[in-house]
């Protein structure tokens, strides 16, 4: 266990906010300069702090509380039936852990993603080094997780971190020709079953906005926890 209270934290100025443009934000990071690891990862994680490269945050706005920490208790979870075709229409891909290191077949894709995608959001314009600087981290135990067609075409990545009390839903990257199989969706359906193989609760997704549309398909896993006045409870929305 690490005493938190010894743990230093900063927060950022005001700054736009990435989920709701309108808003400013205050992030909250952990002291890069500690000796941050997977243990204090994961225990951060109870209090609703993420990953990105190598720096642990949590929103920490004065006056706004619409970022919401959500899981998924992975052992309660039941395919729904829109879930269930989803599954087994990708029933045909193979998924493979690969390293968590810097990939030009996965660069090309994640950057063909970002165009796609997020040409209005911080990621873009994608670089290698902002690649790396998102992904990767010196000390999390990270695992790529590689999806591929039968002709060995790959589809997408999944990143996830391993925590004592979890996998961490880092972030997933897919061809977006391939819209059929919704293999966004597929991701998290994986990565929920690889929570429960490697005898893990839950399934970490970060943040949930209720006015946030991007975020809308977290609230489809049921069931679904929040972290809500400093404690984890079960809702339905």
């Amino acid at each position: 266990m690490t005493d938190l209270a010894a743990v230093k934290f900063f927060v950022t100025p005001l700054h736009q906010c990435s989920y709701l443009p309108r808003n400013d934000a205050i992030t909250l990071f952990a002291d890069p300069k500690a000796n941050l690891d997977h243990n204090l990862y994961s225990e951060l994680s109870e209090v609703g702090f993420r990953r990105s490269g190598n720096y642990l945050y949590r929103p920490h706005c004065r006056q706004c509380s619409a970022c919401i920490p959500v899981r998924i208790p992975v052992e309660h979870y039941h395919l729904s039936r829109k879930h269930k075709r989803i599954w087994n229409r990708n029933s045909d891909l193979s998924i493979k852990q690969v390293p968590a290191e810097f990939n030009d077949e996965h660069y090309e894709l994640y950057a063909r993603y970002i165009e796609a995608k997020h040409r209005d959001g911080d990621m873009y314009p994608p670089t290698p080094e902002q690649y790396e600087s998102f992904l990767l981290s010196d000390w999390g135990k990270t695992c790529f997780f590689e999806f591929r067609d039968p002709q060995g075409k790959l589809l997408a990545v999944a990143v996830s971190d391993i925590m004592e009390n979890g996998l961490s839903a880092v972030y997933t990257y897919y061809c977006t020709e391939s819209s059929k199989r919704s293999l966004g969706v597929m991701a998290v359906l994986w990565q929920i079953e690889e929570t429960k193989r490697m005898g893990l609760p839950a399934l970490y997704l970060g943040y949930w906005i209720k006015d946030c549309q991007k975020m809308k398909y977290k609230t489809e896993y049921r069931p679904l926890e929040m972290y809500v006045n400093n404690h984890w409870v079960s809702v339905s929305l």
